[in-house]
């Protein structure tokens, strides 16, 4: 008898939510405009869901949430052939939801988010419809008075960026829009190092290629270092830190010092040659667990392999 009537109660409750929210006024629309090019890799609606929206970065007390139920679109873009910088692709965006009357509640980057503890905290689509880096993602989320709520997350691979987007609405509201309309975001990856440094805060040191196993830069110059150098010598309070990779060959914890073993090498080289001051410059090691590429494929490991150089603000 027990069972039957928590049964009726469900039952009860869905039956009000979906008439509740057929019967709402309708939420205002929502266009957004996507890169040209960009690829819808998957799409979910329910008319009567649920969705925890975040409003805060990941803190001592966990993720803050708040809960809107109604009608939910999950969907996942693909932008291939770009290299626009997550910033740039999330400031295109950000811009679209303000515009469309929304408040912005919660805008941050992989680290004030709070890193892999916000990743693996908030929902995201699966892989491979959906990609987040680690260390380079962006989220944002807002809201509208009458509790209309979006969120944006935007990463990228080495050969494409990501895109989701998540509208939760207590009331009826049109279809989420989007349209793959607008002109390609500016290519970051082209031009001088030092300008991609200061563009996207990050840049992988493309001709420091390792065999697995090894973190040794070997012999002779190395033409990335040696801009990164004169860049620090006309920067005086800029600091760099460097990032190793590695691919998912062995243990994690092998692999963080490997990687660390990496980055310090480019520390070294550094000091070495030019006379930094060590607390201009910092080595970090994050293992496998930021990957460039698949790691099923001995090109996909190679591109794994790397260092990354993060600008970092003056002391």
């Amino acid at each position: 008898m027990t069972n039957i009537t928590h049964k009726h109660a469900k039952a009860l409750r869905l039956a009000t939510l979906v008439l509740l929210v057929l019967s709402a006024p309708p939420a205002a629309a929502l266009d957004l405009s996507l890169p040209l090019g960009a690829r819808l890799t998957t799409e979910t609606a329910t008319v009567a869901g649920s969705y925890r929206l975040p409003t805060g970065p990941w803190g001592e007390e966990g993720l803050p949430t708040v809960r809107i139920e109604g009608a939910v679109t999950r969907q996942a873009w693909r932008l291939d052939g770009q290299s626009a910088t997550t910033q740039q692709i999330m400031a295109r965006l950000r811009d679209q939801i303000t515009e469309a009357g929304y408040d912005i509640v919660l805008d941050c980057n992989a680290r004030i988010c709070g890193g892999f503890d916000f990743r693996f905290n908030t929902e995201v689509l699966r892989g491979p419809d959906m990609y987040v880096d680690l260390t380079d993602f962006r989220f944002l989320s807002a809201r509208t008075p009458d509790g209309d709520g979006i969120s944006l997350l935007v990463s990228r691979s080495a050969a494409a960026g990501f895109i989701q987007i998540v509208r939760a609405s207590p009331v009826a509201s049109p279809p989420l829009a989007v349209t793959p309309s607008a002109s390609p975001v500016l290519n970051a990856d082209s031009g001088p190092l030092s300008d991609r440094l200061e563009i996207s805060g990050h840049v992988v040191l493309r001709d420091l290629q390792f065999p697995s196993g090894v973190s040794d830069l070997g012999d002779g110059p190395i033409a990335s270092l040696d801009t990164l150098a004169a860049y620090l010598e006309k920067n005086p309070d800029a600091r760099i830190t460097f990032v190793g990779h590695t691919d998912a060959t062995g243990s994690l914890s092998a692999n963080i010092a490997l990687s660390r073993r990496r980055a310090m090498a480019a520390v070294t080289y550094l000091r070495n040659r030019y006379d930094i001051a060590a607390d201009r410059l910092e080595a970090e090691g994050v293992g496998y667990l930021s990957p460039l590429s698949t790691n099923l494929t001995e090109e996909g490991r190679l591109q794994n392999r790397r260092i990354e150089a993060v600008l970092m603000p003056g002391a």
